[in-house]
C-alpha cells in the first residue's frame, strides 16, 4: 500500500527547492547552536553567578520551554495563514540577536530573561520549516528531505559544543554567546531575500478551508487523531532524554571522566554530532525505501532504534572511568565508544515521527500540527529533561558526590522504552488513518458509480 499524503501535491522539484532546503537546514543548525551552546558553558556560568544544578536546569530548561510553548502554536498558525518564509526569517533574526545579548548579561536574572527571548524567537522556526520542507518535496522523497533538514541538532552540537567550548576556554563564555549568535542575523536576512516560497495548488488551499477554519476547529481535528497524539507522546518522551543528555553530557565527562571543558565539548560535539548526522541521513533514506513497501515502517523503524538505544546508553553512563586511547593530547574515555553508538541510534525516532505527521494532515493544518508536536517536546523535553536530571543529581550528591550526575543520566535512558511503547500503540492507528485518507483507485471509483 502506498503512503497516504495530504491532498496537496507539491510543485515540481527544482534547484530552487534544493536551495530552499539548504537554507532551511542552515537555519535549523543555528537554531540548535544557539539552543545548545549554553550546555558547554554551564560550569563557567555556575562559577560566575554562584548557582546550583537545579537553577541551571531552570535556565536551560523550564524557562526556555514555557515561553517556547506559549508562542509555538500562534507562530505555527500564522505560518499556515500568511506563509512559511517571513515567519522563519524573522524568527531566525530574533533568536540570534537574543543569543548575542546573553553575552552581556551581568546577572542570573538578566541571562534568564535573554534566554526567554531566544525561546520566543525559536518558537517561530521549527514548525513552519518542517511544513515548508513537506511542501517542497513529494511524499516519496519527504523523509530524505526531512533528514537533511533534521541534521540541525546533530551539526548544531558539533559547532555549538565544539566551537563554543573552544571560544569559551580561549576568550570567555560571554564571547562564545556573541560569536555564536551573530551569523544567524545575516542568515535570516539572506533567507528572506533569496528563497522562493513553494506554490501549493489552489484546490488544496480552498477545499481544505484554510482561510475559514478557526483555531478551535484545527485543535479539535488534531487532538481527535489518536495516531497523532501517540506520536506526540513518543516524541515528548524521547525529547526529555534528548535534552537531558544534550545539556548534561559535557558536565558528565568533566565530572566523571576528568576532561576539561574544551575536551568535553570536542568529544560530545564533534564525535557525537558526526555520528548523529550520519544516522539522520541514513534514517531518512532507509525510511523512504521501507515505507514505499509498507507505510507501517514509518513507525517500526523508530521502535527498533529506541529499544537498541537503551543498552548503549546505560553502558555509556555506567562504564567506569578509564582512557581508551589519545587523539594527540585529547584523552578518549572507554565509555565514549558506547557514546558513539548511543548517538547513532538515539536519533532514529526524529525523522520518522516528523514524516508521519506530514502524512497525517493537509497543508493548512501541517505547521500547526508540527507546532503542537514541537511544543510538547519542548515543554516537557526542554522543560523537564535538564531539571529532572539536575534535581536527581543534587538529590544524590550528598552520598555520591560528583558521580551523582552519572546515575541521574543513566536512569533517564529508560525513557526510550516508553517512547517505543507509545510508537507501538500508535502503529495500528496510524495504518488505519492512512487507509481512511487514501483516495480510492480511479477504476474502483468508476465501478462504484
Amino acid at each position: 500500500m502506498a503512503v497516504s499524503t495530504s491532498p496537496a501535491a507539491p510543485h515540481r522539484v527544482t534547484w530552487h527547492s534544493h536551495y530552499a532546503l539548504f537554507m532551511l537546514a542552515v537555519i535549523y543548525i543555528f537554531n540548535y547552536i544557539d539552543r545548545l551552546v549554553i550546555s558547554i558553558l554551564i560550569e563557567p556560568i555556575k562559577l560566575e553567578f554562584g548557582i546550583s544544578d537545579t537553577q541551571i536546569g531552570l535556565l536551560s530548561g523550564v524557562a526556555f520551554a514555557i515561553f517556547y510553548t506559549l508562542f509555538g502554536f500562534p507562530f505555527g498558525r500564522l505560518a499556515d495563514r500568511i506563509g512559511r518564509k517571513p515567519v522563519i526569517a524573522l524568527a531566525c533574526i530574533a533568536w540570534s540577536a537574543m543569543t548575542m545579548l546573553c553575552g552581556i548579561a551581568t546577572s542570573f536574572a538578566m541571562l534568564l530573561l535573554f534566554r526567554i527571548g531566544v525561546a520566543v524567537g525559536e518558537a517561530g522556526g521549527t514548525a513552519p520549516s518542517v511544513a515548508m520542507v513537506s511542501e517542497l518535496y513529494p511524499p516519496e522523497q519527504r523523509s530524505r528531505a526531512l533528514s537533511v533538514f533534521l541534521m540541525g541538532p546533530s551539526l548544531g552540537a558539533v559547532f555549538g559544543l565544539g566551537l563554543g567550548g573552544w571560544i569559551a576556554e580561549t576568550y570567555g563564555w560571554r564571547t562564545a554567546f556573541l560569536v555564536i549568535g551573530a551569523p544567524g542575523v545575516l542568515i535570516g536576512l539572506i533567507f528572506l531575500l533569496t528563497v522562493r516560497s513553494p506554490r501549493i495548488a489552489a484546490p488544496a488551499r480552498s477545499a481544505a478551508g484554510a482561510q475559514d477554519e478557526n483555531w478551535r476547529s484545527t485543535l479539535r481535528a488534531l487532538f481527535e487523531t489518536p495516531a497523532f497524539m501517540l506520536v506526540v507522546a513518543a516524541g515528548t518522551l524521547a525529547a526529555v532524554m534528548g535534552y537531558a543528555i544534550g545539556t548534561w553530557n559535557p558536565s558528565f565527562l568533566i565530572r566523571s571522566h576528568g576532561l576539561t571543558m574544551q575536551q568535553a565539548g570536542l568529544l560530545v560535539g564533534i564525535g557525537g554530532g558526526v555520528a548523529s548526522t550520519i544516522a539522520t541521513l541514513m534514517c531518512g533514506a532507509i525510511t523512504d525505501r521501507m515505507v514505499a513497501k509498507d507505510p507501517g515502517w514509518q513507525l517500526i523503524i523508530p521502535i527498533i532504534a529506541c529499544v537498541i538505544t537503551v543498552p548503549l546508553g546505560l553502558a555509556f553512563y555506567l562504564w567506569p572511568a578509564g582512557v581508551a586511547f589519545h587523539i594527540g593530547s585529547l584523552p578518549v574515555p572507554e565509555a565514549y565508544l558506547f557514546y558513539l553508538g548511543f548517538c547513532f541510534t538515539a536519533i532514529w525516532w526524529s525523522v520518522p515521527c516528523f514524516g508521519a505527521i506530514s502524512h497525517l494532515f493537509p497543508p493548512h493544518r501541517l505547521a500547526q500540527a508540527t507546532a503542537i508536536f514541537v511544543m510538547a517536546m519542548t515543554l516537557l523535553g526542554v522543560g523537564l529533561g535538564p531539571i529532572i536530571v539536575g534535581g536527581l543529581s543534587d538529590l544524590m550528591n550528598p552520598s555520591l558526590g560528583q558521580e551523582a550526575l552519572r546515575y541521574a543520566l543513566a536512569a533517564s535512558v529508560l525513557l526510550y522504552l516508553l517512547t517505543a511503547a507509545c510508537l507501538l500503540a500508535a502503529l495500528p492507528r496510524y495504518r488505519r488513518k492512512l487507509q481512511a485518507t487514501t483516495p480510492p483507485p480511479a477504476n474502483a471509483a468508476v465501478a462504484r458509480a
